[in-house]
């Protein structure tokens, strides 16, 4: 499902327009990145929660260059945990 599609269930379920389901989605996205970027963590309960963990420097080894050793730097990444009733759903 890409976002076109995404939008066109939200507008249906919901009964709004395809341009205000947009403008809700862009909203609800908006709001998840900018919580991110502050440092907090978004649970919704049942669904799951996005959060952010820090990556620790390591050495790597680069396939291009037949082993030669790499400096990985450190760097923060965005991460979802599956809540218990999406899982459940999936199954």
């Amino acid at each position: 499902m890409n976002k076109t599609e995404l939008i066109e269930k939200i507008a249906a379920g919901s009964g709004l327009s395809k341009a205000a389901a947009k403008k809700a989605l862009d909203a609800t996205t908006e709001a998840i990145k900018a919580a991110l970027v502050a440092g907090d963590k978004v649970q919704l309960i049942g669904f799951g929660t996005f959060s952010v963990t820090e990556r620790p420097a390591r050495v790597g080894v680069n396939p291009a260059k037949k082993g030669q050793k790499i400096n990985i730097p450190a760097k923060k990444v965005a991460k979802f945990k599956v809540g218990a009733e999406l899982a459940d759903a999936v199954k």
